[in-house]
Protein backbone atom coordinates (compact mmCIF):
# COMPACT_ATOMS: atom_id res chain seq x y z
CA UNK A 1 0.00 0.00 0.00
CA UNK A 2 2.85 2.43 0.37
CA UNK A 3 4.83 1.81 -2.24
CA UNK A 4 1.38 2.54 -4.69
CA UNK A 5 0.64 5.99 -2.21
CA UNK A 6 3.91 6.97 -3.03
CA UNK A 7 3.34 6.40 -6.70
CA UNK A 8 0.20 8.72 -6.17
CA UNK A 9 3.15 11.55 -4.81
CA UNK A 10 5.02 11.02 -7.38
CA UNK A 11 2.90 11.09 -10.32
CA UNK A 12 0.68 13.82 -9.13
CA UNK A 13 3.97 16.14 -8.50
CA UNK A 14 5.83 14.92 -11.77
CA UNK A 15 2.55 15.89 -13.69
CA UNK A 16 3.18 19.71 -13.15
CA UNK A 17 6.02 19.98 -15.18
CA UNK A 18 4.91 17.47 -17.42
CA UNK A 19 1.46 18.85 -18.32
CA UNK A 20 3.44 22.31 -18.52
CA UNK A 21 5.87 21.73 -21.19
CA UNK A 22 3.45 19.49 -23.24
CA UNK A 23 0.83 22.52 -23.39
CA UNK A 24 3.05 25.34 -23.96
CA UNK A 25 6.21 23.92 -25.59
CA UNK A 26 4.81 21.15 -27.53
CA UNK A 27 1.50 21.97 -28.06
CA UNK A 28 2.04 25.46 -28.38
CA UNK A 29 -1.07 26.30 -26.01
CA UNK A 30 -0.81 30.08 -25.50
CA UNK A 31 -0.08 31.86 -22.37
CA UNK A 32 -3.46 33.49 -22.13
CA UNK A 33 -4.81 34.47 -19.06
CA UNK A 34 -7.33 31.93 -19.24
CA UNK A 35 -5.03 29.34 -20.42
CA UNK A 36 -2.34 30.12 -17.49
CA UNK A 37 -4.95 30.69 -14.91
CA UNK A 38 -6.61 27.02 -15.64
CA UNK A 39 -2.64 25.67 -15.46
CA UNK A 40 -2.06 27.41 -12.13
CA UNK A 41 -4.78 26.10 -10.56
CA UNK A 42 -4.25 22.77 -12.03
CA UNK A 43 -0.73 22.69 -10.80
CA UNK A 44 -2.04 23.83 -7.55
CA UNK A 45 -4.34 21.09 -6.94
CA UNK A 46 -1.79 18.55 -7.76
CA UNK A 47 0.71 19.95 -6.09
CA UNK A 48 -1.80 19.59 -2.85
CA UNK A 49 -3.10 16.06 -3.99
CA UNK A 50 1.34 15.01 -3.99
CA UNK A 51 1.90 16.90 -0.62
CA UNK A 52 -0.79 14.94 1.01
CA UNK A 53 -0.07 11.67 -0.11
CA UNK A 54 3.80 12.17 0.88
CA UNK A 55 2.41 12.87 4.65
CA UNK A 56 -0.12 9.89 3.99
CA UNK A 57 2.85 7.90 3.09
CA UNK A 58 5.36 8.89 6.35
CA UNK A 59 2.37 8.48 8.61
CA UNK A 60 1.83 5.16 7.49
CA UNK A 61 5.58 4.54 7.92
CA UNK A 62 5.77 5.94 11.37
CA UNK A 63 2.54 3.89 12.23
CA UNK A 64 1.09 8.09 13.91
CA UNK A 65 -2.28 7.92 14.75
CA UNK A 66 -3.13 11.17 12.08
CA UNK A 67 -0.94 12.33 9.23
CA UNK A 68 0.82 15.67 10.05
CA UNK A 69 -0.34 18.94 8.35
CA UNK A 70 -4.07 18.50 8.54
CA UNK A 71 -4.55 21.99 9.62
CA UNK A 72 -3.12 23.50 6.57
CA UNK A 73 -5.06 21.01 4.29
CA UNK A 74 -8.48 22.74 6.50
CA UNK A 75 -7.36 25.97 5.62
CA UNK A 76 -6.87 24.99 1.86
CA UNK A 77 -10.51 23.10 2.17
CA UNK A 78 -12.11 26.91 2.14
CA UNK A 79 -9.62 29.23 0.84
CA UNK A 80 -9.14 26.74 -2.60
CA UNK A 81 -12.88 27.21 -3.71
CA UNK A 82 -12.61 30.93 -3.52
CA UNK A 83 -9.10 30.41 -5.90
CA UNK A 84 -11.44 28.36 -8.19
CA UNK A 85 -13.95 30.86 -8.04
CA UNK A 86 -11.22 33.70 -9.34
CA UNK A 87 -9.92 31.60 -11.77
CA UNK A 88 -12.78 30.75 -13.17
CA UNK A 89 -13.99 34.54 -13.41
CA UNK A 90 -10.91 34.70 -15.80
CA UNK A 91 -12.07 31.81 -18.25
CA UNK A 92 -15.20 33.12 -18.18
CA UNK A 93 -14.25 36.65 -18.85
CA UNK A 94 -11.97 35.44 -21.61
CA UNK A 95 -15.47 33.47 -22.70
CA UNK A 96 -17.56 36.25 -23.14
CA UNK A 97 -15.11 38.43 -24.61
CA UNK A 98 -14.82 36.20 -27.92
CA UNK A 99 -11.49 35.81 -27.83
CA UNK A 100 -9.69 32.76 -29.88
CA UNK A 101 -10.56 29.18 -28.59
CA UNK A 102 -6.79 28.67 -28.02
CA UNK A 103 -6.60 31.21 -25.78
CA UNK A 104 -9.46 30.50 -23.54
CA UNK A 105 -10.76 26.68 -24.28
CA UNK A 106 -7.27 25.11 -22.50
CA UNK A 107 -7.90 27.01 -19.69
CA UNK A 108 -11.08 25.99 -19.49
CA UNK A 109 -10.24 21.95 -19.42
CA UNK A 110 -7.80 22.82 -17.12
CA UNK A 111 -9.67 24.83 -14.95
CA UNK A 112 -12.35 22.06 -14.97
CA UNK A 113 -9.28 19.31 -14.26
CA UNK A 114 -9.19 21.51 -10.69
CA UNK A 115 -12.40 21.41 -9.56
CA UNK A 116 -12.71 17.75 -10.20
CA UNK A 117 -9.31 17.49 -8.37
CA UNK A 118 -10.53 19.70 -5.70
CA UNK A 119 -13.79 17.81 -5.13
CA UNK A 120 -11.29 14.35 -5.65
CA UNK A 121 -9.28 15.27 -2.81
CA UNK A 122 -11.52 17.42 -0.18
CA UNK A 123 -14.82 15.56 -0.84
CA UNK A 124 -15.65 12.48 -2.80
CA UNK A 125 -13.19 9.96 -4.15
CA UNK A 126 -13.30 10.38 -8.04
CA UNK A 127 -10.00 8.58 -8.71
CA UNK A 128 -9.57 4.62 -7.99
CA UNK A 129 -6.21 4.43 -8.40
CA UNK A 130 -5.36 1.25 -5.98
CA UNK A 131 -6.86 -1.98 -5.48
CA UNK A 132 -8.06 -1.63 -2.26
CA UNK A 133 -10.08 1.62 -3.90
CA UNK A 134 -11.19 -0.27 -6.56
CA UNK A 135 -12.53 -3.15 -4.76
CA UNK A 136 -14.86 -1.18 -2.54
CA UNK A 137 -15.87 0.81 -4.95
CA UNK A 138 -17.24 -2.47 -6.95
CA UNK A 139 -18.34 -4.10 -3.72
CA UNK A 140 -20.64 -0.81 -2.79
CA UNK A 141 -21.75 0.54 -5.78
CA UNK A 142 -21.04 4.33 -4.80
CA UNK A 143 -18.33 6.87 -4.42
CA UNK A 144 -17.21 7.41 -0.61
CA UNK A 145 -15.49 10.41 1.13
CA UNK A 146 -11.79 10.82 -0.48
CA UNK A 147 -9.16 9.72 2.04
CA UNK A 148 -8.20 13.55 2.76
CA UNK A 149 -11.91 14.31 4.09
CA UNK A 150 -11.44 11.32 6.42
CA UNK A 151 -8.49 12.41 7.72
CA UNK A 152 -9.11 15.84 7.70
CA UNK A 153 -12.27 14.48 10.32
CA UNK A 154 -10.41 13.05 12.64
Amino acid sequence: MVSSLRSLAVLELVNVPLFAVVLFRFLSVPASPANLAGFALFALLLVQGGAYWWIKVRQLRTRARDPEGMPVFRALRWVDPLLLLAGGAVVAAALAGGVLWTRVWPGLGLWLFAVLEYVNYFHVQLSHQTRADLARLLRTGRLHRSHLARDMAR
